[in-house]
This record gives structure tokens, C-alpha cells and sequence, in this order.
């Protein structure tokens, strides 16, 4: 059972320069809410309640000011610096401590999950005892992605990193379940000519030993990379068509604290204290209402 998860939150952004000259990425507003809310609602939505959350050196104060260390979420919120970036497989060397003994969920600061069936989903990859599972989904143009062929049983057959021509068109997204032998894996890695630890070679690492799966978002699920301008904008109008035309907030963490039981009335009221007077609080006055 996976009972932790970590949110890698760093690297430069420099596909959204000049706007994350100023500001971490993660920090930005995707239509009304900073876009770390969005991966870390799929955390909590999961049920994951201790969570790591990986920054660039000298950021770490932006992200305390917001989440602060996340008791008014319910939840356990704690931080690590990151120097520079070094690939994905570094989120659990400098997390060997936070990972302790169990098995963790790794999720990208820029990824955006959605879906009815999201939850369900979720709950049953925290089942992992042994092994990886990946999350996919199919995209219009898999030359753009890590692309995985699976079989009739979900096991990987193999990873193609952006294809020029392939069979699949199954993305890997930004959203991975580990068990603890992933540190240790972690660990052998050698950089890649980027001089960064490659996500690739570590789930090439599980594939060769058997131990890594898929499980699919569905037909009903969206996944969108925010790391382009392009797409940044296409999330915030997704965001923004759904909210106003259904009147509930994706991604909303007081409200998902408030129906797991996390939170009560009283912490829902020091939410809207903290926010002030702005849409978001007014949203949360209905939830107590």
C-alpha cells in the first residue's frame, strides 16, 4: 500500500520564459489556482496524506507561504531543495530519507489529471506491493511522448522515448507508482548526455525484471502537460469551461480534505480567512453552508 507521494516541483521552465524568470512555473496561476494545486490534489484524491514536495534552490519560501506544511489541508507537507535539475530518478535519491520503508507515487509539478473515474483509479494503483505502474493515456501525436506498448495483461513490452513511427500512441504521463526498490535503483543510474538521471532507464529497470505495468486513464480521462505555453493556456481554458458551465471547482483542496474527513467547518472557515474575499473563498462558503 502506497502511503506517501512526492511532487517534483523544480527545474527552470525554460519552455515559459520569460513569465518563470520571475516566478517557479509551478506557482502560476492555471485559471484560479496555482498549478501545484492540481498535482497535489491527485495526491490527496488518491488518499496519500504525507507528501514530499521537491523545489528549486531559493523557492522554498513562495511554496511555504502557500501550503505552509499542509496541517490545514489534514495533511503532511514537507519540502527539499533542489540545486539544479537532474532528471526524474532524482526526486528519490534526495527523498531516500522522506521514503523511509514504503513505496511512493511520484507525480510531476506540471502534469494535469482529470477524469470521473480518476479516484477509483487512483485508490487501486496505491494497491502496489511489488513493481512500478505507470499511468497512460493515448495522444494524437505519440512522436511528441514516451510511448509505452503493452499486452493483453498491461505489462510493458517496451518504452520508446518520442517515436518517429510506432504502434502505440499510449503517452506515459507524469504520474508513477513505485515500490521501495526504487531508491536503490535510483541510485545506479548513470546521467544521460543531458547530465540528468533518466526516467526512461528506470523504468527500464522494472521492465527488464517483470515488474512493470500500466494502468490506463480511460476514454473519459484528460491529461495535459502544462510545460508549453500553448498547452499552460489550453489547461486554464479547460479549467475554466468546466468550472463555470458545471459550478464545481476541480482541484479544490479544502474541498477534498473536507469530504475525506481531514478537515471540518472550523478549518473550512480559516481557509476562507486565509484566501480573503475572492471567488475561491466564496466557493468554499457554499461547502458549509
Amino acid at each position: 500500500m502506497i502511503k506517501k507521494g512526492i511532487i517534483l516541483a523544480g527545474g527552470y521552465g525554460t519552455r515559459m520564459s520569460p513569465l518563470t524568470k520571475a516566478v517557479n512555473k509551478q506557482l502560476l496561476p492555471v485559471y484560479d489556482k496555482p498549478l501545484i494545486y492540481y498535482p497535489l490534489s491527485v495526491l490527496m484524491l488518491a488518499g496519500i496524506k504525507n507528501i514530499l514536495i521537491i523545489v528549486n534552490k531559493g523557492q522554498l519560501r513562495q511554496f511555504r507561504n502557500l501550503l505552509q506544511d499542509g496541517s490545514r489541508l489534514g495533511i503532511k507537507i514537507t519540502y527539499a531543495e533542489q540545486s539544479k535539475p537532474r532528471g526524474l530518478p532524482d526526486a528519490f535519491v534526495l527523498g531516500e530519507k522522506f521514503i523511509g520503508k514504503d513505496n511512493v507515487a511520484l507525480i510531476l509539478g506540471d502534469n494535469f489529471f482529470y477524469g470521473q473515474s480518476l479516484t477509483k483509479k487512483l485508490k487501486s494503483c496505491l494497491s502496489l506491493k511489488f513493481g512500478c505502474k505507470i499511468l497512460v493515456h493515448p495522444v494524437s501525436k505519440p512522436e511528441l511522448y514516451g510511448v509505452a506498448i503493452t499486452d493483453k495483461k498491461n505489462k510493458i513490452l517496451s518504452i520508446k522515448e518520442k517515436p518517429k513511427n510506432s504502434k502505440s500512441n499510449l503517452a506515459i504521463t507524469g504520474l508513477y507508482f513505485f515500490d521501495n526498490k526504487v531508491v536503490n535503483y535510483s541510485k545506479t543510474l548513470r546521467p544521460s548526455k543531458r547530465d540528468e538521471l533518466e526516467i526512461v532507464d528506470l523504468l527500464n529497470i522494472y521492465k527488464r525484471k517483470k515488474k512493470l505495468s500500466a494502468e490506463y486513464l480511460g476514454r473519459g480521462g484528460a491529461w495535459l502537460d502544462t510545460g508549453s505555453l500553448d498547452d499552460y493556456y489550453n489547461t486554464s481554458i479547460f479549467v475554466s469551461t468546466l468550472e463555470n458551465r458545471q459550478g464545481f471547482k476541480i482541484a479544490c483542496l479544502e474541498e477534498i480534505a473536507f469530504k475525506n474527513s481531514w478537515i471540518n467547518k472550523k478549518d473550512i472557515k480559516a481557509a476562507i480567512s486565509f484566501y480573503g474575499n475572492c471567488v475561491y473563498s466564496n466557493y468554499l462558503k457554499k461547502l458549509i453552508k
